[in-house]
Formats: C-alpha cells, structure tokens, sequence
C-alpha cells in the first residue's frame, strides 16, 4: 500500500530537505567549494524525487528513501538523485566499464564528504556524535560500489573525524593532501 502524500509530510520533508542542505552549504563552504553547497541536491525539489519522498516522509529521522525501498522495492527518487549528483559514487559506477568505478574528481568527493556529514547531522540530530559516521560507513561499506582506493579514502576521513573532531580534518587542504597521497598510484 503507496503511503498517503500530506500537507504536513511535504512541508516537513521540505524542511528537512533545506535544513540538510544548509549543512551541507556551510560544510562546503569550510573546503573551499561554496559553489557545490550552494547547488548540492536541487534535483530532490523536482517533482520525481519530491513527490515520492515527501509521501515517505517520517519526521526527518532517516531517508524516506529507505521506507519507499522497504515497501515497493525500489524507489525512483533514488535512481534519479543518483543519476543527476555527481557526489554520490553511484553515479560514477559503469558496470559495462573496464574499470566500473573510477576514483571520483576532488570536487565530488569534497562535495560527498560534506552530504555524508551533514545527512547524519540532519538524521541524528542532538544524538549526532563525532564517530557518527564511521560507525555508519563501518555498517554500510560492504554494499558500497565504489573504488576501494575510495573506500579507503572516505575511511580514512571519517576516521580521523572520529579521532580529531570535524572541523580540523574538514579543510581544503588537509583533505586534498590525503587525497592526492591514496590517489596518486591510480593516477600513475
């Protein structure tokens, strides 16, 4: 049975939509790449993601995506958003390719840090926590479809956040170091 599309699921989809981004505006902002939070995830305000999200919607404490892939099996907002993002590494993986999933382009990876930060901020709230996301990424990472040069990558950030706190390790620099040091075999 399709859940029932409300005025109160899609103001507070709405609000959850724009208080995630805005993290992500700000989080953005702190690696130099103000443009990518400014532009990050305007495609869940079209109506194929909007509609189907909005009618999943539960007072903003994970992904409506989950719900809808738990009752229908699928959910078009997800494949949309994955095809129309390039933060997410979904959208980089060709199973037809020599290499299905290639190393992501900086800004893409800077920009995924960011979403991934900010979506457990948004979900978890208060309860948000430091090891959040490597606890997370420890749960969910033998699903991911990515590179394992990548794998490693992301691993390594949320470690050190875990260790560090987010604001030392979510900076340009810092980041673009580590990611040219467990790139620069691939790019050989």
């Amino acid at each position: 049975m399709e859940e029932k599309l409300t005025f109160k699921k899609i103001w507070g989809h709405f609000k959850v939509v724009t208080r995630h981004r805005f993290k992500v505006f700000c989080l953005c902002c702190r690696v130099g790449i103000p443009w990518r939070g400014l532009v990050h995830d305007l495609s869940k305000f079209q109506p194929v993601e909007f509609l189907e999200t909005a009618r999943y919607f539960e007072e903003g404490k994970y992904s409506p995506i989950r719900k809808c892939k738990q009752e229908k099996g699928y959910s078009l907002a997800w494949i949309h958003h994955i095809n129309h993002n390039k933060h997410h590494y979904e959208y980089w993986y060709d199973y037809d390719a020599r290499i299905p999933s290639p190393i992501m382009p900086f800004p893409y990876f800077l920009e995924m840090l960011c979403d991934t930060f900010a979506a457990g901020m948004t979900y978890q709230g208060k309860d948000w926590t430091k090891e959040y996301q490597l606890s997370y990424w420890t749960r969910v990472k033998q699903k991911a479809k990515m590179h394992p040069v990548m794998e490693k990558l992301l691993e390594k950030v949320y470690t050190e956040v875990s260790i560090e706190g987010l604001l030392p390790v979510l900076n340009k620099k810092r980041l673009k170091k580590l990611y040219m040091e467990y790139t620069k075999e691939e790019s050989k």
